[in-house]
């Protein structure tokens, strides 16, 4: 029988995100309305969908052999589990997700000592307990189904969310007191799974082409050809930060000038770099940069 990796794919909001990252990695995953079992174009990796929430714990127990979750929920499940690399990105943004304290904003409680004894709502119980306890605070935590947001004042003096922009809370009129968390995406392996040769050796492939695939990200590369005796004028328009190829060409009078810059700013740099003498600029989509 051949090799099979076990992968766990996040279920959810980070679903399509997940196969885009994997798409922009050279692995395509396809979902089935009717199925937890999502298709891949390898044939040695199956994909079974998971929520993030319980990813951890499943990793851990050897269910799968790697996944994507969330950094939060592993903390919140105490899983043992090994964390191959950071993914920074979520169903919003590129920003890590925050999980804070809320208040209503008329609430007279303002630091987290102030909620001794209170009732605290929250889908991450085992979150809050640990930074309570780093407090010196008990209070009474109840684990909430949803629509956490508006269980404040009537039904819990606070809670504790999950947030990338705020907007929601704001829409609920809430204030936050603390920061409990700051979580990113994390693509963990189970420890057993991880000490095989071949299995250790198609995670850290994997791991390698996804990061790439996220440096890649908001990046173009643009190459172009200049005169030698106008080299220096180019490179000198060129971010600072930026260590540009420079090949020869056949005529010898020219180069040829190959970079990767930030794509917000290509449309500023371009007709300066053509106004300094710059000739032949071809600007290029990356899909993976691999240090």
């Amino acid at each position: 029988m051949s090799n099979i990796l076990k992968l766990g794919v996040p279920a959810g909001s980070l679903q399509e995100a997940t196969a885009e990252l994997f798409r922009r990695a050279g692995y395509r995953i396809t979902f089935s309305s009717r199925s937890y079992y999502p298709s891949i174009d390898d044939d040695e990796i199956e994909c079974l969908l998971i929520r993030a929430q319980e990813m951890a714990r499943y990793v851990q127990d050897g269910v799968l052999d790697a996944g994507l979750t969330g950094h939060d929920w592993v903390v919140e499940t105490g899983a043992d589990v090994h964390e191959v690399a950071e993914l920074i990105f979520s169903k919003t943004s590129r920003r890590p997700v925050r999980w804070v304290l809320c208040v209503p904003e008329d609430s007279p409680v303002r630091e987290v000592k102030d909620l001794q004894g209170k009732r605290i709502a929250t889908e991450a119980v085992g979150l809050t307990k640990q930074f309570l306890d780093k407090h010196g605070v008990t209070a009474k935590i109840e684990f909430s189904w949803g629509a956490t947001e508006v269980k404040p004042p009537k039904l819990a003096d606070a809670i504790v969310e999950v947030t990338e922009t705020g907007s929601s809370l704001r829409a609920n009129n809430l204030r936050i007191v603390a920061e409990v968390l700051t979580s990113t995406t994390r693509f963990i392996a189970n420890h057993q799974a991880y000490a095989d040769p071949w299995k250790r050796q198609k995670i850290n492939d994997m791991a390698l082409m996804l990061k790439g695939a996220m440096a890649a990200e908001g990046k173009v590369g643009l190459m172009m050809n200049v005169r030698r005796e106008l080299l220096d004028k180019v490179l000198a328009i060129l971010p600072a930060l930026q260590q540009p190829t420079i090949s020869d060409l056949a005529d010898k009078d020219w180069v040829d000038v190959n970079t990767v810059l930030d794509e917000s700013v290509v449309r500023h740099i371009i007709p300066r770099l053509k106004a300094a003498g710059a000739r032949g600029i071809v600007e290029y989509p990356l899909t993976k940069i691999i240090d």
